[in-house]
């Protein structure tokens, strides 16, 4: 569940950041800096974790399961 409990004062330039990082996204802003502030929480809790161990936690926690992408050689893909 949601909801909308205050603002959060951040500066322009971090705001300018996240409204660049929510277009390549595709979330909107309030929801990329929910998710900057959930991974910032992650990682400082699991620091031995890296970014992608992290999210592929999270992936699997939420049911999703991707399979890994094949890897191209160089060579195969001439």
């Amino acid at each position: 569940m949601e909801m909308s409990v205050g603002i959060v004062n951040i500066d322009e330039d971090l705001h300018d950041q996240l409204r660049r990082a929510s277009k390549v996204s595709f979330r909107s802003i309030n929801a990329q800096a929910a998710y900057w502030i959930k991974i910032g929480m992650l990682c400082e809790t699991n620091p031995t974790l890296g970014f992608a161990e992290i999210v592929e936690r999270e992936l699997r926690s939420a049911g999703v399961s991707a399979r890994p992408l094949a890897v191209v050689t160089h060579d195969e893909a001439a």
